[in-house]
This record gives C-alpha cells, structure tokens and sequence, in this order.
C-alpha cells in the first residue's frame, strides 16, 4: 500500500471517530441538565436505528452505484447540517424535544451506514488486512479520544451543547475530505433484491457454524453493551468524578494500546479466544461498576472504563476482521453492513430501550438512595454478558477459513 493512501485512510478513521466522540459520550449530561434525562435513551436509540436502516442503504446504493468515498462524503455533510440545528430546537418545550432527537436521527441515518463505509474502504487497498487494518483503524480512536479530551476536559463543556456544534463541523471537514480519498469503484453489479439488501446473500454464502455464532452472539452481548454507552457517563457524573466525558476517554486511550498489539495477539491467542476475553472484559467492568457504586470509589470505576479497551479491540475489531476474512470482494460491503445491523443496529436498539426502562425505574424513581440503586442497575448487564460469553465460548469452535477458501466457497 502506497504511503499516500496510508495517510488518507488514517485521516479518515480520525475524523470518522471524532465525529461520533466529540458528541456521543456527553449528550446524556447535557440532555439532563435541560430537564430531559428521562428521554437520554432515545439519543442512544437512534443511532441503532440508523444501523437498521443502513444495510438496506449500502446494497442499494453504496455496493452497487457510486464509489464509495462519494457516498461518504454526501452522508457527512447532510449529517453535519442535522447535528448543527440540533442543539437550536433543544430547550423548545415538548416539541423542541421531540425535534432535537429527530434531528439526533436524521444525523444517525447518515453516520450510521459510514462505519461499514470506511471498513469496506480500507479493506479495499489494504494487502495484509490483519497487520495493516489495526494500524489505521487506530487512528480512529485516537480520534474519538482527542474529542473527548477537548470537549470535556479542555472546553468543560460536558453539559452544554457545544459538543454537539463541534460534531458538526468535525462532519463538515470529514464530508469534504472524503472526496479526495483513494478512489473505491462500487462492487460488480448484481440485480436488487431485498435478501441482497439485509445482507442475507452474504449470510448464504457465510453460513458456517463460526459466523453464525459470531453473529447471533455479537446481536445479544450489544444488548447488556447499550447500558454502557447509554448511562455510564451520567454514572461517572453521579459519582462525583469531575469531567466525566474525559473520563470516559481513558477507555479509548487504552483501546489504542491493544489494538497496537493485536497482529502479535491474533498469532498467540487466536480468533476464538480474542473474542472471548473481550466478551468476559465486559461482564468485569460491569460488576466493577456494580460494587463501585454505592461509595462512587474512584479507582473501581476507572477500571471499568479503562477495560473498555479489550472489551472493543477484542471483540468488535477482532469480528470486522474476521468477516472481512471469510467474505469474496463481491460480498464484503454486504457482509460488513449485516454485521453492524445485528450488533450497532438491533442488538443496541433492544439494549438501549432495556437500559432506559431500567434507568428510569431503578435510579431515575430512587433519587435519595441514587448510587445504591446503580448497584443494581450494572448487576443486570452483569449477569446478562456472563451468560453471552460461556454459550460463545462453548459454541464457537471452529477456525476462520483462509480468504482463498473463503473466494472457492463463494
């Protein structure tokens, strides 16, 4: 891979990730401080909406018509102007409301299909996807970690609405920049159908018994994840721990430490393995938070976050790294949008709405006892991640297939 394009695509996953950072950690302690905390899960539902929608987006369009650094570049813009009114409509009553979390839609309908986007375009130029792929991608959360370090701990700006401003521009640059990444040609064209639209042509010719575990338990352990995203930065908040979306960055700064290190860990631990100490990572930082709680101690909750690390690298990278292996070119847009709808889109979308019910009756009814009923809130994603991992890790037995195998197959 020539060293321009190296440098393009490392831009790209940084202004990618700083896009969704600058905004995403933080908009729950802005929503509370206007009065609408008993509506911050709908912020977290609708980008698993758009994760929904997205596939259907991809093999229409993306895969089939345009190249695929046009698209990215169109959806930005449209997503950087719905981000830059969002924050306008916000403090207008019932309505404004309701008009701020459409808007938080519209900008997710257009992010959301970016993130297979920029993978299936990486993929595309790289020639040693294992080596080269984490080395670009981390530049994405060097992205989101640097949005976070300016947002909440350089600006303060954690429960205002200048996150959200930033996010637009931060969109803004990211649309117009896209435009001068390597050229992507669309996939060969093939007849639309709506099974090649959800990505089930891709699951026809994925249908071994380790892709279907990954799937189904990607979709499941996103749902105990949802509580993560959703409440922990309002939990660092309630805690006591001063800039909270700083905080949470800790987790991302770690993420790039194993995600620098996973060429050499994907030869000693293997697929399997990665996958199951991410899962298990998870259901640890929940019961760190879980104990934690009651006393808000420091040094509990902070682990938690820094685990955050090997619970993304391990599972959510190390699973794009193994559908990219197992798919042909033809299919790889189609296979990598199947694998954000099950876990960005549908598995988020139950955990976002389960992790809201939970919040509002658990923490949200009990505001004297406020971090005793935390407790119990991050025993149930606890549990529920625990029970995820020992079926993956029972079910998941066989090997990723070699991509030559993978091309004869399909």
């Amino acid at each position: 891979m020539k060293r321009d394009a190296y440098t393009k695509l490392s831009i790209m996953m940084f202004l990618e990730f700083f896009v969704w950072g600058a905004w995403y950690v933080t908009v729950g302690n802005y929503m509370a401080s206007i009065g609408l905390g008993d509506m911050i899960y709908w912020a977290y539902t609708v980008g698993p909406i758009g994760a929904i929608i997205s596939p259907f987006f991809l093999g229409m369009v993306a895969d089939r018509f345009f190249s695929t650094e046009k698209v990215l570049g169109v959806l930005h813009l449209i997503g950087a102007a719905a981000m830059f009114l969002a924050p306008l409509v916000a403090q207008g009553g019932p309505s404004g409301a309701s008009l701020f979390v459409i808007l938080l839609l519209v900008h997710m309908l257009c992010y959301m299909p970016t993130l297979a986007l920029v993978n299936s375009l990486a993929f595309h130029h790289l020639t040693n996807q294992e080596k080269q792929f984490p080395l670009i991608r981390v530049f994405g959360t060097i992205g989101w970690i640097v949005a976070g370090i300016l947002v909440s701990y350089v600006l303060k700006a954690d429960e205002t609405s200048l996150p959200l401003r930033i996010a637009a521009i931060a969109g803004l640059f990211m649309g117009l920049f896209s435009f001068a990444l390597p050229h992507t040609p669309p996939a060969p064209k093939e007849k639309v159908t709506v099974r090649g639209i959800m990505g089930l042509d891709a699951l026809a010719q994925l249908k071994s018994r380790p892709f279907i575990v990954l799937i189904v338990c990607s979709l499941l352990i996103c749902i105990p994840l949802a509580a993560y995203y959703s409440y922990a930065p309002v939990f660092v908040n309630d805690a006591g721990l001063s800039d909270p979306g700083f905080k949470m960055s800790f987790g991302q700064m770690f993420e790039v430490l194993f995600i620098v290190i996973m060429p050499f860990l994907f030869t000693r631990l293997g697929i399997k393995w990665m996958l199951v100490i991410g899962m298990f990572a998870w259901v640890l930082r929940y019961v760190l938070f879980a104990v934690a709680a009651p006393d808000g101690i420091f040094w509990m909750i902070m682990f938690g976050i820094i685990l955050h690390g090997i619970c993304y690298d391990f599972f959510f990278v190390a699973g794009q790294i193994f559908v990219d292996k197992v798919s042909t070119p033809v299919i790889r847009g189609q296979a990598q949008g199947f694998l954000v709808l099950m876990t960005q889109g549908i598995g988020m979308f139950i955990g976002a709405q389960i992790a809201g019910w939970l919040h509002n009756g658990i923490v949200g009814a009990n505001g004297e006892h406020m971090l005793e009923q935390w407790r119990t809130f991050w025993l149930v994603p606890a549990v529920f991640a625990g029970i995820i991992t020992v079926v993956f890790a029972i079910l998941f037995k066989e090997k990723a297939p070699s991509r030559s195998s993978a091309m004869e197959n399909g």
